[in-house]
């Protein structure tokens, strides 16, 4: 099937339900949620009687010096042992103040870590749930930036927005009943600059948030695209695609930094505004205090310094709380994406049943009446009905797109039929669960895997108890003893990089690999295609050894290697329209033959 590009942010907003999701996530970390919004409330409180300790120190060196300064006959009145007492005090309180924000702040960063890991496991369960179809129609690395770009954005938003968030948010109303109590008129000159800076804020934000969430699509774009073209790079040199897949590379990579710069522009405006109204409101203070000190005599030189302290405390939080609620804006796109990820609609559950596969399996499989499509506008197996007799070894031929590797996926339960029934030994593969089906299965399909790891693992992959000498029995059937000999620690050599590996040679460890498990039934998807003639027909013999005895399905393109096959069908646009062995179906002179012979004259 053709990958088809799918968009997971066509909507802007989360929905309740999903809002939810996120906090029924986070749930299990609520208590440290709690410890970190009591430790930035102490800070808090520290933070904003540290100036009270400040305006007694000046007032007392002010009211000291001032007579002083006027008439030098009046003795300095300085309490020098008052002035250390408060000064130690307002040190504790600025040391106290930074171990709590440190704490709190440490605490965030190990919930946002751990979260993040929960976030991945989570992912890679959900990746095991998925059906083949999903793959089939979404980029893989869009998915890998859910795995690494977007968790990491969101953990980054919880760690560095969240208690910075809870922290300014108290100071601003802490700061505001100490600015009220302490000298509520020039209070309510600094508090009249809050309105224009708030909406200034939350205009920035609301045209911020569609700018997040474009610049999250785009990035999973632009991952898929570069996925794609790595993955791709021999059939874009092969092809002289370089300048093609370069323009479609660069035309999203323009539109990833158009959206990178807009969302920048907006969000880097709200630093100088801050600036500006921190500077404005600092001019305010002097201008109103002195007024006030000069004119009525309601406050002193230290209520005025305790005013600029309270000042930079109140404005500060405000360009935090927009900083915080941008990262959050960055953090809440990335996670709307792994939501609806996570909300990708999973295999069926399966009942439980008491149908067991017995131990030892026949191996006779029966296609009665299956009808199958991908999708409502296109059917790909059209009632389709055979019985393979236990032992047999079954070919499956016909043109490109008739339905042959499609029946081996109904076959394995990768798709669900739409209707009819599959069977092995009488059972229906319906009643089995995916995991017994799948444990009787061996399988070889053209398109070879290989993992990082020691050969060994790559041969043994999941299939318990494999002794030495019946690995070594496999090595030699499947003709990789002299490319183990040659590796550096033969079975133990480690392959850090599966491309190292030639197609030939990876085609032959998967090979090798299914005669491992030894498993009653087999799959073969052109298990030969990336193999030299010579060791075509010498894995040919191992395969007849292999096959020997347990029911096999072959899908082939070269007809020539399933002249042995016990049964052939012939599938031409989702029907079977011949079955026979390999004389029988000649001698008809129909579609087989033609095919047979179309072949044979090119070969």
């Amino acid at each position: 099937m053709p990958r088809i590009r799918h968009d997971f942010t066509t909507r802007h907003k989360l929905t309740a339900k999903e809002y939810k999701a996120v906090l029924k996530s986070l749930r299990k970390y609520l208590p440290f949620f709690a410890i970190v919004i009591l430790l930035e409330i102490g800070s808090v409180i520290l933070a904003i009687n540290a100036p009270l300790l400040l305006k007694d120190i000046t007032n007392n060196i002010f009211n000291g010096w001032v007579p002083h300064s006027i008439n030098p006959a009046i003795p300095l009145n300085i309490d020098l042992e008052f002035i250390s007492q408060r000064g130690i005090a307002l040190i504790c309180m600025y040391v106290g103040n930074a171990l709590l924000q440190y704490t709190a702040s440490f605490i965030m960063v190990t919930v946002a870590q751990y979260y993040a890991k929960d976030l991945r496991t989570s992912i890679e369960d959900k990746i095991n749930k998925l059906p083949l179809s999903y793959f089939d129609s979404h980029l893989i690395g869009d998915v890998l930036s859910r795995v690494t770009n977007d968790v990491d954005t969101l953990s980054e938003a919880l760690a560095n927005s969240v208690a910075s968030l809870v922290h300014s948010l108290s100071l601003v109303i802490g700061v505001t009943i100490m600015m009220l109590v302490t000298c509520w008129q020039m209070a309510l000159a600094i508090i009249a600059t809050l309105p224009i800076m708030m909406v200034i804020v939350l205009i920035d934000l609301k045209l911020a948030g569609p700018l997040f969430r474009k610049r999250r699509k785009l990035l999973g774009d632009l991952s898929g695209l570069s996925e794609e073209n790595y993955s791709g790079q021999n059939v874009i040199q092969l092809f002289g695609a370089e300048e093609r897949s370069v323009k479609a590379f660069d035309e999203t990579n323009e539109k990833m930094a158009k959206a990178m710069y807009m969302s920048e522009i907006v969000v880097g405006f709200i630093h100088p505004f801050s600036y500006f109204m921190s500077n404005f409101a600092f001019a305010l203070t002097g201008l109103v205090g002195g007024l006030l000190m000069v004119n009525t005599g309601v406050i002193e030189m230290g209520d005025i310094t305790a005013f600029f302290v309270f000042v930079y405390l109140f404005q500060n939080p405000i360009t935090q709380v927009s900083q915080a609620l941008t990262n959050l804006q960055s953090g809440a796109a990335a996670n709307a994406r792994i939501i609806d990820f996570l909300a990708e609609k999973e295999m069926e559950q399966e009942t439980v049943t008491d149908i067991m596969i017995p131990d030892g399996v026949k191996g006779e499989v029966a296609f009665e009446h299956v009808n199958f499509s991908y999708d409502s506008t296109r059917q790909i197996i059209f009632d389709f009905s055979a019985h393979v007799k236990p032992g047999m070894k079954v070919a499956i031929v016909g043109p490109t797109g008739a339905g042959k590797t499609t029946l081996v996926n109904l076959l394995m339960r990768f798709y669900e039929i739409n209707d009819g029934r599959i069977t092995i030994d009488g059972i229906s593969t319906s009643d089995m669960s995916k995991k017994e089906l799948r444990d009787i299965f061996g399988m070889v399909l053209q398109d070879t895997w290989v993992f990082e790891g020691t050969l060994r693992e790559n041969l043994i992959y999941n299939t318990p108890n494999v002794s030495d000498e019946e690995l070594q029995r496999v090595i030699r059937e499947c003709h990789l003893r002299h490319y183990v000999e040659t590796l550096p620690g033969g079975l133990d050599y480690y392959f850090a990089d599966a491309s190292s590996i030639s197609s030939g040679e990876k085609q032959l460890i998967t090979i090798a690999r299914a005669m491992v498990r030894k498993s009653p039934l087999l799959i073969l998807d052109e298990a030969t295609s990336n193999v030299d003639t010579r060791t075509e027909e010498r894995i040919q013999e191992a395969m007849d050894r292999l096959m020997h005895g347990r029911t096999s399905f072959v899908i082939a393109h070269r007809l020539s290697t399933i002249k042995n096959a016990d049964l052939i069908l012939v599938v031409k646009n989702g029907n079977i329209v011949e079955q026979g062995n390999h004389e029988s179906l000649l001698e008809l002179n129909g579609f087989y033959a033609s095919l047979y012979n179309s072949q044979f004259s090119f070969e």
